[in-house]
């Protein structure tokens, strides 16, 4: 008997390795040396959450570590497996727009077309440069928040309560609702 559960100790622990080792082969994309920053270039890393809810009420979404490197005309969003593989790398310059997964590349007309098939809505990335540094990003008008620290974007509401600890909320009410939730580890 005991023997008997020793062996299905070893082959579920053998189970979960084989699974673990196949998931992080299948999630692997090459690594890439981050692009060199130029004057008012930013790099932000750290854990980012992404939460679409539908008018079904049923939500779909994910959760990723991220590197984001450059500025809105140029640069790089890598997003990486909670085991620390590399599963996806955006970049973009000059109109051109790349996504490299472990499956291949895909090209698209703007980072919001990239957004909107990987996520099911449009992320606004060019804003994000400056949403996660905690300021509205230039280019668009914004207001301050009546509840808190914080402004609304876009149609967006960031929210800045909890930025001292390195997280950054940003809603959209709208639907479908969008939730981005941002723990900056990293920054320059």
């Amino acid at each position: 008997m005991i023997r008997l559960q020793a062996l299905r100790l070893t082959l579920t622990r053998l189970l979960c390795l084989l699974m673990a080792i196949s998931l992080v082969a299948c999630a692997n994309l090459a690594p890439k040396p981050a692009p060199a920053l130029s004057e008012g270039d930013v790099r932000l890393s750290g854990r980012l959450s992404v939460q679409v809810a539908g008018s079904s009420g049923r939500a779909s979404g994910g959760n990723a570590g991220f590197e984001l490197t450059g500025n809105p005309a140029a640069g790089q969003l890598e997003l990486s497996t909670p085991l620390g593989s590399l599963m996806a790398r955006a970049s973009w310059r000059d109109g051109d727009v790349l996504l490299q997964t472990p499956e291949g590349e895909r090209n698209y007309a703007h980072l919001d077309d990239l957004t909107r098939e990987l996520l099911g809505e449009s992320i606004p990335v060019a804003a994000l440069f400056d949403w996660l540094r905690g300021r509205p990003w230039p280019q668009a008008p914004s207001h301050d928040l009546n509840s808190g620290p914080g402004f609304e974007q876009l149609g967006w509401r960031i929210d800045l309560s909890k930025q001292s600890e390195g997280l950054i909320l940003a809603h959209r009410p709208s639907e479908p609702a969008v939730t981005l939730r941002a723990r900056i580890e990293s920054s320059n």
